[in-house]
């Protein structure tokens, strides 16, 4: 630290003549200096320059800190970009699937086969949660209450033995029919009803929108299949 000097006069007086006489004296002042040199002690307004370098030296090491933070950031983004799954344009993702809901009105096999033009396939649905996804989705995209959607369900192989298009069982335990569906009606064609579509304007809370059709009836369609890695 700075050392400062500092200079003291100090009076003193002493007395003229025989100071052995008891007679009455002049005294006569003299003076004298001190010098000598303090060390600066802390609080002093010397450190002044000091706590200003000590203010810039924290701002930078807090820029530091978030150039840091702002670089890890871009990295992660980087790498989540390049190793998350992706959707094509156009089909949604949900649950490590791509979803593709066709405005074209098909038969059930003519829908099929253009899910396949799109290296995919009608919808399997596997989970109650896949089933309300699906069903929120539809609700936007119904003008009517026979505006539904195939999927990948059918018993045309053998009456009531319901396989899905890639040939699993469909699990008794949960399934979402509608009312008394299936119910397998003839009226409109004499080979009854051995596909499945879905779909309810208007919702349902409890998310049973499953019926049987024509496989030859005319519906919209919703395709699968797994996003891109």
């Amino acid at each position: 630290m700075a050392e400062a000097e500092v200079l003291y006069n100090i009076k003193s007086t002493r007395a003229r003549g025989n100071t052995d006489v008891a007679t009455p004296s002049t005294d006569e002042p003299t003076y004298c200096n001190i010098n000598y040199s303090e060390t600066q002690r802390p609080g002093s307004k010397q450190p002044a320059a000091s706590n200003r370098r000590s203010g810039v030296t924290s701002e930078r090491v807090a820029l530091l800190v978030l150039s840091v933070l702002l670089a890890a950031a871009v990295i992660a983004l980087g790498v989540t970009h390049a190793t998350c799954p992706r959707c094509e344009d156009g089909w949604e993702p949900h649950g490590g699937k791509c979803y593709f809901f066709s405005s074209v009105t098909l038969t059930w096999n003519e829908s099929r086969k253009q899910c396949k033009s799109m290296r995919g396939d009608l919808v399997v649905i596997n989970s109650r949660e896949e089933q309300r996804f699906l069903q929120t989705r539809l609700r936007g995209k119904m003008e009517n209450d026979e505006d539904k959607f195939w999927i990948g369900l059918t018993d045309s192989k053998k009456e009531d033995e319901w396989l899905w298009v890639d040939k699993t069982r469909l699990d008794q335990s949960w399934q979402f029919w509608l009312g008394k569906e299936p119910d397998n009606w003839n009226g409109e064609n004499p080979d009854g009803e051995n596909c499945v579509r879905m779909g309810e304007k208007d919702g349902a809370e409890d998310l049973k929108t499953w019926n049987d059709q024509s496989c030859k009836s005319v519906q919209k369609s919703i395709c699968e299949k797994p996003e891109k890695a």
